[in-house]
């Protein structure tokens, strides 16, 4: 059924992003504690149409480039990281899907056309399988049976078509990787209520299950080496951390405005006085970090393990002086802060997710040394 949905691109992005973070931050306690599902903030986004902002205004969808969806999504982690990182998962395949469409690739334009007007919503398994996928995948006539257990399925509750990877043993060629588009309506796919995490908890990063679904070939978006960062692979990572890392980085931010806020009557004190210098700084150098990156990536980005090496960098920046910032804050804002409840509290535990995505950031400097040196960096 096609329902209908604002896609009029605001005037102002960030003053759109502010305003809808508003209603965020509203329900993000009460998720947070409970470690349920940001239902009404998703609700709130989609009907406000943020699932079409990166989709190409010829499609009817905002046109929003990497750069501005990175911007929003900074924006809205201020007030709600877990809404924020859930979304970013969408918002980072519709990118993908949009490089796609520009490129002619079969299936891009359609999905798109579906984000629009049925308001589908895109999960992505990349992060947890990127080179070596779980499950397996078998040749079939007209497609392929797939199946497997997929962890870090972000915004479970709401998806309809899981953007994932496959492992597969081609007689010829040997092991290969194959991306795929699942739909959670298949009756072989399950999605298990396992998401109980330190931070971002309102995310419903769940596990799911595929039991012998059958793919068709036309649902075959790529078909790469196994364990290699190959072209392909390079453009979604290039393009799929760049929004995440903005994501870590509005939490950060949100912390540094709860500190500020704290400190307001203590701005005589020296120590408050280098604390807050500090925690500037670093994050100053970490949205250097990200500005950076996103200059490189473009609105277009090519195939480049430069780039990608880039925003890699950017995410171990981002990741490190992220929960340094946050610590700092909790400081400022002393005991308070070390309650359950506070938004500081939140941020502390949420900044620390980002190290989880890959790269590591231990990862992120042997392939950049690998890189530098000429030594081979596409195998991970």
């Amino acid at each position: 059924m096609t329902m209908t949905m604002s896609t009029e691109r605001p005037a102002d992005l960030h003053a759109w992003a502010a305003e809808l973070g508003a209603v965020l931050a509203a329900n993000a306690r009460r998720h947070d504690e409970d470690g349920t599902w940001v239902q009404e903030s998703f609700e709130h986004l989609r009907d406000h149409g943020y699932l079409a902002l990166g989709v190409p205004t010829e499609l009817g969808g905002m046109g929003a480039t990497i750069s501005e969806v990175a911007a929003v999504q900074r924006e809205l982690a201020r007030h709600c990281g877990s809404t924020a990182l859930a979304l970013s998962m969408h918002q980072h395949v519709t990118a993908f899907t949009a490089w796609r469409y520009r490129r002619g690739l079969p299936g891009a334009e359609a999905t798109l056309r579906r984000i629009v007007d049925d308001r589908i919503v895109l999960i992505s398994t990349g992060g947890a399988d990127f080179t070596h996928p779980r499950g397996t995948a078998t040749k079939v006539d007209g497609g392929y049976r797939v199946s497997g257990r997929k962890i870090f399925a972000s915004q479970s509750p709401a998806g309809a078509v899981m953007s994932t990877m496959f492992p597969y043993d081609d007689p010829e060629r040997g092991m290969r990787v194959l991306n795929m588009a699942v739909p959670f309506a298949d009756p072989g796919v399950t999605v298990h209520d396992t998401w109980d995490a330190m931070g971002m908890r309102g995310t419903a990063s769940n596990d799911v299950t595929i039991e012998d679904v059958f793919v068709p070939d036309e649902r075959i978006l790529a078909d790469r080496p196994h364990g290699v960062v190959d072209p392909p692979l390079q453009v979604i990572a290039t393009i799929g951390f760049s929004v995440i890392n903005a994501v870590y980085l509005g939490v950060a931010d949100g912390a540094v405005s709860c500190a500020l806020a704290a400190v307001a009557g203590r701005a005589d004190d020296p120590i408050v006085q280098r604390q807050v210098g500090l925690m500037l700084n670093r994050q100053r150098i970490a949205a250097w970090a990200l500005d950076g990156a996103l200059a490189l990536v473009g609105d277009d980005p090519q195939p480049s393990m430069e780039t990608l090496a880039a925003v890699m960098a950017a995410k171990r920046e981002i990741s490190i002086a992220g929960i340094e910032i946050c610590d700092l804050a909790m400081e400022l804002a002393g005991g308070s802060a070390y309650f359950k409840g506070s938004s500081i509290e939140r941020a502390y535990r949420d900044i620390r997710g980002a190290k989880f995505h890959p790269f590591t950031p231990e990862a992120t400097l042997v392939h950049a040394g690998r890189l530098a040196l000429g030594v081979p960096c596409d195998v991970l």
